[in-house]
């Protein structure tokens, strides 16, 4: 670890093979607090990279069991977080949408860090468990097109990293690797960050850990979502090709709103949100998660174009599918009994 502590500290870039060997060591009993709050807090200071990004990434994924999950076309929607924006759930209530329109979406998530109410916190409450076992996860995926991923029930080896993180109260790179890690073999990706010089880097991250197709977004108001309150910047990753862009919502018919009126509360205030958009309910809400969720499905290549993406997400809301993906899974998780990977 000191080889690599000083190369970072010298303001040098580690190669991926090199940045998994320094994350390999952290999963050891030989690594002290010490040493990981060193690798952390080093690399940010320098700035992480695109191979860092994925280095770490692919060491922390192989961790988990359900790497081995052999499904097809599987995609993911998710944030980084940070942006202090206090949303609504954007992310999961565009996975349900997502997932009404014909796409399996293996939704990674975690309680409340930068925001008011987590996915996990949102989905809880709505009666989804948090700890499906291996085998049902890929049954519910199969037949539902939706399950949920809690973050330390699918990455319980982390907790030495997380015990560290919390006592430097810092940002660190976990800050922005969270959606990537993902354990699920993923095809797409819709990811959202709230910095837009990180969009290129992101986009990159995602060619390197495998993403045939993805679309990272920054949006307007520095939300980690693509928001109805004016310029959202996009890089669309296609077959290895990046494709930057800009992206109004009047260019694909929908109103503008401020991304004031999409504050969101609680776990309760954010699962009626939830359900009042999911049954179709009209409003900033509503139309925030039509274009999140037409990004989802064009970022997955089930559309032609984005405005293709935001029909389909309209008619997965108002034909009832999208919801029915949620009652599914509550139902899932009233009959299986919690289990530990």
């Amino acid at each position: 670890m000191k080889i690599y502590l000083e190369k970072l500290m010298n303001r040098e870039n580690l190669s991926i093979e090199e940045m998994k060997i320094a994350t390999k060591y952290c999963f050891t009993e030989d690594i002290t607090d010490t040493e990981i709050a060193a690798f952390l807090t080093a690399l940010r200071a320098k700035g992480e990279t695109a191979d860092e990004i994925a280095g770490i990434v692919e060491v922390i994924r192989s961790q988990s069991p359900l790497t081995s999950l052999a499904l097809p076309n599987v995609m993911d929607n998710c944030g980084t977080g940070g942006d202090k924006s206090y949303s609504f759930n954007i992310s999961t209530t565009s996975a349900f949408v997502i997932a009404g329109a014909g796409i399996t979406v293996a939704k990674h998530g975690n309680r409340s860090i930068s925001s008011k109410t987590g996915s996990a916190d949102v989905l809880e409450h709505l009666g989804v468990s948090l700890s499906f076992s291996q085998e049902h996860m890929e049954e519910i995926l199969r037949e539902n097109k939706i399950a949920f991923l809690f973050a330390p029930h699918v990455h319980d080896k982390l907790k030495h990293f997380m015990k560290v993180r919390q006592e430097l109260g810092l940002p660190t790179i976990f800050n922005a690797i969270g959606p990537l890690t993902n354990p699920v073999p993923l095809d797409s990706q819709f990811l959202g960050v709230y910095r837009q010089d990180m969009v290129p880097m992101m986009a990159d991250a995602l060619h390197k850990l495998g993403r045939r197709r993805a679309i990272v977004v920054n949006g307007a108001g520095s939300m980690d979502e693509a928001s109805l309150a004016g310029e959202n910047h996009l890089t669309l990753l296609n077959e290895g090709k990046q494709t930057a862009f800009t992206l109004t919502p009047e260019e694909v018919g929908l109103p503008v709103y401020a991304n004031e009126q999409i504050r969101g509360g609680d776990a309760k205030d954010n699962a009626d949100i939830l359900l009042r958009v999911l049954k179709g309910n009209v409003g900033p809400y509503l139309d925030t998660i039509l274009l999140n969720a037409g990004l989802g499905i064009f970022a997955n290549g089930a559309s032609q174009t984005i405005k293709e993406g935001i029909d389909l997400a309209r008619e997965s809301i108002q034909s009832g599918a999208a919801l029915e993906r949620l009652q599914q899974l509550v139902a899932y998780s009233k009959k299986i009994p919690s289990e530990v990977l």
